[in-house]
């Protein structure tokens, strides 16, 4: 259907425009929850200064509680364009100017954000009772905020408001104030946008924007400005989709990633600063087979978008592929080992069985997906696979080692490297460093500012508090707070011992004592031990309580035992699949290879505790379950991960914490330890202890 050119009377002078304008709003726009900010794009951290000191923006305005209530200030008058943001006191300073008009200039800001008007969703019409207005006709009325900063265009890109001047010939564009060499019916206007000689489009033009060119023989041409969906196509999966369409293959208009409604999701654009998480710009944060977005419809919560591909399915490569090694987190690991860790076989990735999933070899043609194979398709901490046991759904393959050329320590320390002042800016995972004085993607606790004494230039490398394990950095990877960096340890630097007394040698031919043959950790009154003794005395006790039925019953590779600080992890089915231990009445100690990453959803997963029993009966008294809340990972190469559960366990005769040896405690040779885990009978599966020298 055409565009229908028709004019209506507002009902009085001092109301104006505003009853069709909320009508229309309501009318028009997406269903759902939409937010104005939808209609502006964000520079974080950035002001916008006009060069001509007699162009003065609009006083601030103090007034606001939030950006959105700035954004709804700004949206309906003609003269702003743009507006500042100052997040520390919740100011508002609205622009007649965005980046695109002459004279201004951008430079960074360390308490604004700017905002620029992008043009709102309406890509059909609006109706009024009969009447219906298509969206040029509603823009030329003012009620259909005009695109200043995207340089594609939506639709037939009659809100375009961009800077191009030059058509698809190579002709210079006629300034529309002009009448020569082509004289033409059109009078620039704040409304029509027809500034200088930009390419505009006034009439509505399928074709998209035009311009009168300044060639006599040529009246006009068009601009050939691309649409944003054709403006920027994917590779692969679209990981790496940075372009500019606001909309899904249905047509609903995206939800902003930095709101939390209608729909709350986890990818926070300040926590993941790698996925470029643009205002509502589809995108593909998660690794799904192509771009997305949440919508502003209550009713979907995310669709995919309507995008082109760039032709081959092969996307040019990022990273060298490796076959017997990995670098970074192993996205182009191409070998062929396929079982996990513990040595469990990888399922078929073309499989649906015993889990389901969404890594369908046909989807993620790039990712070669082939047979079993260990691969990394989702950026995760390494490469990883579901495996072949239903009560374990995926696991990494921490076996396949890292690559030698990976990270190259080229610098050493002394000590805890607490005077390391050196240039490494490096983990040992090849993650850059987040810059000390930054706030994201992680809150720094450590400043130049609150410790002067660790000079924390930079993104250097250092060790502001001392950490035993040398130089550390917080990271630019959300998903990894901080790690250690590529250092080493200095060749004539050994770090002590807890079983050396100081001053003396305890290495074969030494004067000092021998080295006691201990059976219990940290129990020991030798003068080997520093003076403060660890004395385990609220951990690693045990009540017994085995009874004589179940101390008959044989028990493969073990025999029945008691260890009450060993739980139980159970996932959303209820189904056990790991073990662990309780190292605090609100914390378990158990292994990343039993999650498929650190920053999976742990809704529904909980702790079983106080039982003996992998498949306990209902009402034993013992047995306690907690939900778990969040999950915190070791550093790189520990395979440690703690659970922190929802709230404290109750520590009595079947629930108590193991004991944590002391830090760089070394255990001695010969000492005989335990491992308890969960053995299998004929029909019935209990905690197995084994000693072994």
């Amino acid at each position: 259907m055409g565009l229908w050119w028709i004019t209506v009377r507002p009902p009085t002078r001092r109301m104006g425009w505003l009853p069709l304008l909320l009508l229309l709003t309501q009318c028009s726009g997406s269903p759902g929850q939409r937010s104005p900010l939808n209609d502006f794009q964000v520079l974080r951290g950035t002001e916008l200064q006009h060069l001509l000191h007699a162009r003065r923006p609009e006083p601030w305005q103090e007034d606001v509680a939030d950006a959105e209530e700035c954004a709804g200030r700004c949206k309906p008058l003609l003269d702003c364009r743009a507006f500042h943001y100052n997040v520390s006191s919740h100011g508002c300073q609205l622009l007649p100017w965005t980046q695109n008009s002459p004279h201004t200039q951008l430079q960074r800001s360390g308490r604004c954000d700017l905002f620029q008007k992008k043009g709102e969703w309406l890509r059909r019409r609006a109706c009024w009772g009969w009447r219906c207005w298509g969206p040029q006709t509603l823009l030329t009325m003012g009620l259909l905020l005009p695109d200043y900063v995207r340089t594609c265009i939506v639709d037939n890109g009659v809100e375009y408001r961009g800077t191009v001047a030059i058509t698809t010939g190579g002709l210079h564009c006629q300034r529309w104030s002009h009448r020569f060499p082509n004289d033409h019916r059109y009078l620039p206007t704040l409304r029509n946008g027809l500034e200088n000689n930009f390419c505009r489009n006034p009439d509505g033009d399928a074709g998209g924007p035009w311009c009168y060119t300044t060639d006599p023989a040529v009246r006009f041409q068009s601009c050939g400005i691309k649409s944003c969906r054709e403006a920027t196509c994917f590779w692969c999966n679209g990981e790496d989709y940075r372009g500019a369409v606001d909309r899904t293959e249905s047509g609903r208009e995206c939800q902003r990633w930095d709101l939390q409604r209608p729909h709350p999701h986890p990818f926070e654009p300040g926590k993941f600063l790698d996925k470029h998480l643009d205002d509502n710009y589809c995108r593909n944060p998660d690794g799904s087979e192509r771009p997305w977005c949440y919508t502003t419809d209550p009713q979907v919560e995310r669709e995919f978008c309507d995008l082109p591909r760039c032709g081959s399915e092969v996307q040019p490569s990022r990273e060298a592929t490796t076959l017997n090694c990995f670098r970074g987190k192993g996205e182009g690991y191409r070998g062929t080992a396929n079982t996990t860790t513990a040595g469990v076989p990888c399922q078929r990735w073309d499989a649906q069985t015993p889990h389901q999933h969404r890594f369908a070899p046909e989807k993620y043609a790039c990712k070669d997906l082939r047979e079993n194979f260990c691969r990394n398709p989702d950026g995760s901490e390494a490469p990883w696979c579901f495996t072949s046991r239903p009560g374990m759904r995926v696991a990494f393959c921490y076996q396949i080692r890292r690559c030698t050329d990976d990270v190259r320590p080229k610098e050493c320390y002394h000590g805890a490297g607490e005077k390391y002042r050196g240039s490494i800016s490096k983990t040992r995972k090849g993650i850059p460093c987040q810059r000390w004085s930054a706030e994201t993607p992680h809150k720094s606790l450590f400043t130049p500012i609150s410790a002067p004494h660790a000079q924390l230039e930079e993104n250097f490398c250092r060790n502001p508090d001392g950490d035993s394990h040398g130089p550390w950095c917080y990271t630019t990877d959300p998903g990894t707070p901080f790690d250690y960096c590529a250092l080493r340890r200095c060749d004539d630097d050994h770090p002590p011992s807890i079983l050396e007394p100081p001053g003396r040698d305890l290495s074969p031919g030494g004067s000092g004592p021998s080295v006691p043959h201990l059976h219990t950790v940290g129990v020991s009154s030798s003068p080997c031990y520093p003076p403060d003794k660890v004395l385990f005395e609220k951990c690693g006790k045990r009540v017994p309580h085995l009874d004589q039925h179940s101390s008959k019953l044989r028990v493969v590779g073990g025999q029945p035992g008691n260890s009450p600080w060993t739980v139980s992890l159970r996932n959303r089915q209820g189904q056990h699949f790991c073990g662990g231990s309780l190292v605090k009445e609100q914390w378990v100690l158990t292994a990343q290879q039993c999650f498929s990453s650190c920053h999976m959803s742990l809704l529904g997963y909980e702790v079983w505790l106080g039982t003996m029993f992998q498949n306990p009966q209902p009402g034993e008294p013992g047995l306690q379950r907690v939900s778990v809340a969040k999950m915190v990972c070791g550093p790189s190469g520990s395979q440690l991960a703690l659970l922190k559960l929802e709230r404290p366990v109750t520590l009595n005769q079947y629930v108590a914490l193991i004991c944590l040896p002391p830090e760089r405690y070394v255990v001695p040779p010969e000492t005989k330890c335990e491992i308890a885990g969960w053995g299998e009978s004929k029909g019935m599966q209990y905690q197995a202890p084994r000693t072994r020298p």
